[in-house]
C-alpha cells in the first residue's frame, strides 16, 4: 500500500545486537543510492590520531610479509607497513632505517663483491642482473663499478677476477631522489643505472636500472605516497610488551620508526597498558597502537591507557588457530563493528586485522568503522614479501607461517602469545605456502579500484561518509545463510578461470 514505509534488511546495531559472532563472509550490505562514479571515492583514512594515509591499507607484521621490500612498497602505494620484530632488535631497526632512507616503491637487492672476486656460477648474481664492486666486497665500503651478469655470461673468462669486467658506475645521486626525479636524470643523461646513496652514511642504497624505471612505469599510476613532515616514507614497527622491549623501543625511535603497535594476540593485559604508558612519556611524538582486541571492555582499557590506535582481530587470519585451540576470539565482522562504536566515541582509528581474503571483504571492513585493513596472506607471496619463491606441484609458490607457530615461536614470537616463559609451547598458528602474487604495485591499485566501485554501491564517497551512513541507520544488513554464500560466489560451472583484473 502507498504511503507504507518499508522496513528492509538490518541497521548494523539490531544485527550485530543479536549474540552471533559473525565474520565478513556472514553477512552483506544492501545497496543504496548511486549519486557519483567511483573514481570521486575517497579512502584517505587515519591511521592513529595523527598519522594520515591516502590507502587504507596495512601490512601485517609478520616475518613472511614484512620486511624493507614491502615497507617501501606499502610506502609508495600510500599506505604503511609494519616490521615484525621477530629478529634482533639491531636487525628490526636496520629494516626500518633501510626503508626510510628510499623514495622508490621498490629494492634492487644488489649483491657486493670485491674487485677481486671471483663468479663461479650464473646463481651468484641472485636476482639482480649486476654485481655491485666495492672496495672490500661489503656495501659500507666504497664502490668502484659493477659487473653485469650478461658481459659475464658472454665473457670467454668467467674464471677472471670481476675486476676484468667490471665498468665504471654512473655518479651517484641522493636517495632521497623520488622515481620521477630518477627517470628524469636517467633520461637526460643516458645512463642505464644510478646508484643512490644516503646522505646521512655516504653508503650506497640501491642501484636503479632503466629497466626497473619501465617495469615500475608499466604498474598502475601510484598515489599519493605515506612520507612523513621529513619528507620520507612513513614506516612502522611492531613490538612486545616485555622489559627487554623497551630497549627494543629505543632501537626504533632512533632509526625513525613513526608508529608502533604492541604485538599481542590479547592485548587486554597490565603489560600492554604499562607499555603504553611508557611510550608516551617517553616518546610523546610517537604514535602507539594497542591491541589485539575483539570487545568494547578490552579497547576501553587500552583507550583510556592513551592509545592512538586500535588493532582488531583474535583468531581471524588464515593462519592463526587461536580460536580452535583456546577457544577465544570473535567473528571479525562483529569484533570490528562493536570496538569501532566505542572507539569512534574516543576518536581512536580502528584497524581491522585479519579476514581479508578479497577486496570485498576489504569494503566490509571499513564500513564497519575499522579505518584501515591490516593484512598478512593477501600480501604474502607477492614479490615484495620476504623469502624465496620456489616450486611445489608446478605452483610458483612462498612460505607464510603464523606468528603463533611453533616454527615463528623459535624464534622469539612466542612472547606476542604471552607464552615466552612457558616450558611448554602451544602452537596458535600454522605454517603453509601462498601463490605468487606479482607485486603489490598492481594488484593493490586494482584492489582499492574495486573497494571504491563497493563504496560507490553504497552511496558512500568516503571512510567517514559510510561510518555515518552506518551509525545513522541508512546502511542496511542481512545475515547470510550458507546457501546465500554459495549463490555470491561462482557456481554451476563445469570449469572457469577466476581473474580480478
Amino acid at each position: 500500500m502507498e504511503g507504507i514505509a518499508i522496513e528492509d534488511g538490518f541497521p548494523a546495531d539490531r544485527l550485530f545486537g543479536q549474540g552471533f559472532s559473525y565474520t565478513y563472509d556472514d553477512v552483506i550490505f544492501l545497496p543504496h543510492f548511486i549519486d557519483f562514479p567511483a573514481d570521486a571515492v575517497d579512502l584517505s583514512t587515519q591511521l592513529s590520531r595523527n598519522i594520515r594515509l591516502s590507502t587504507p591499507c596495512v601490512s601485517s607484521p609478520m616475518d613472511t610479509v614484512t620486511e624493507t621490500s614491502m615497507a617501501v612498497a606499502m610506502a609508495a602505494l600510500g599506505g604503511i607497513a609494519i616490521v615484525h620484530y621477530n629478529n634482533a632488535a639491531s636487525e628490526q631497526a636496520a629494516i626500518v632505517r633501510s626503508a626510510k632512507s628510499r623514495r622508490v616503491p621498490f629494492v634492487s637487492d644488489p649483491v657486493f663483491r670485491s674487485p677481486s672476486d671471483q663468479i663461479l656460477s650464473a646463481e651468484e648474481f641472485g636476482s639482480s642482473p649486476f654485481v655491485l664492486l666495492t672496495e672490500s666486497g661489503s656495501s659500507k665500503s666504497k664502490p668502484v663499478g659493477l659487473v653485469w651478469s650478461v658481459d659475464w655470461l658472454n665473457s670467454p673468462e668467467k674464471s677472471a677476477p670481476l675486476s676484468s669486467h667490471m665498468v665504471a658506475l654512473p655518479p651517484a645521486v641522493p636517495s632521497s631522489y623520488d622515481f620521477d626525479q630518477l627517470a628524469v636524470y636517467l633520461s637526460e643523461n643516458e645512463h642505464n643505472c644510478v646508484p643512490t646513496v644516503s646522505e646521512e652514511s655516504g653508503e650506497i642504497v640501491d642501484v636503479i636500472t632503466e629497466e626497473d624505471i619501465g617495469r615500475i612505469r608499466r604498474y598502475p599510476k601510484l598515489g599519493l605516497p605515506s612520507l612523513g613532515s621529513d619528507g620520507r616514507f612513513l614506516v612502522g614497527a611492531a613490538v612486545g610488551t616485555r622489559e627487554q622491549d623497551k630497549e627494543r623501543l629505543q632501537h626504533l625511535v632512533k632509526a625513525g620508526a613513526d608508529v608502533v603497535i604492541l604485538d599481542s594476540s590479547q592485548g587486554n593485559s597490565s603489560y600492554q597498558i604499562e607499555m603504553i604508558k611508557h611510550v608516551k612519556l617517553n616518546y610523546p611524538n610517537l604514535e602507539v597502537i594497542g591491541g589485539n582486541v575483539v570487545t568494547a571492555y578490552q579497547a576501553q582499557n587500552l583507550i583510556q591507557a592513551g592509545v592512538d590506535g586500535l588493532r582488531v582481530g583474535m583468531g581471524s587470519g588464515s593462519i592463526c588457530t587461536t580460536q580452535e585451540v583456546c577457544a577465544v576470539g570473535r567473528g571479525q565482522a562483529t569484533a570490528v563493528y562493536k570496538v569501532a562504536s566505542i572507539a569512534h566515541q574516543s576518536g581512536v582509528p580502528v584497524i581491522a586485522d585479519g579476514g581479508i581474503s578479497n577486496s570485498g571483504h576489504i569494503v566490509k571492513a571499513l564500513v564497519l568503522g575499522a579505518s584501515t585493513v591490516m593484512m598478512g596472506s593477501f600480501l604474502a607471496g607477492s614479490t615484495e614479501a620476504p623469502g624465496a619463491y620456489e616450486y611445489r606441484d608446478g605452483r610458483k609458490v612462498k612460505k607464510y607461517r603464523g606468528m603463533g607457530s611453533l616454527e615463528a615461536m623459535t624464534k622469539g614470537s612466542d612472547a606476542r602469545y604471552l607464552g615466552d616463559t612457558l616450558k611448554l609451547k602451544i602452537a596458535q598458528g600454522v605454517v603453509g605456502a601462498v601463490a605468487d602474487k606479482g607485486s603489490v604495485l598492481k594488484f593493490i591499485p586494482y584492489t582499492m579500484q574495486a573497494v571504491k566501485q563497493g563504496f560507490q554501491d553504497l552511496g558512500a564517497s568516503s571512510l567517514p561518509s559510510a561510518h555515518s551512513l552506518l551509525r545513522n541507520r541508512v546502511l542496511r544488513l542481512e545475515a547470510r545463510t550458507g546457501a546465500a554464500q554459495v549463490e555470491g560466489g561462482v557456481h554451476g560451472l563445469v570449469s572457469y578461470e577466476k581473474k580480478a583484473f
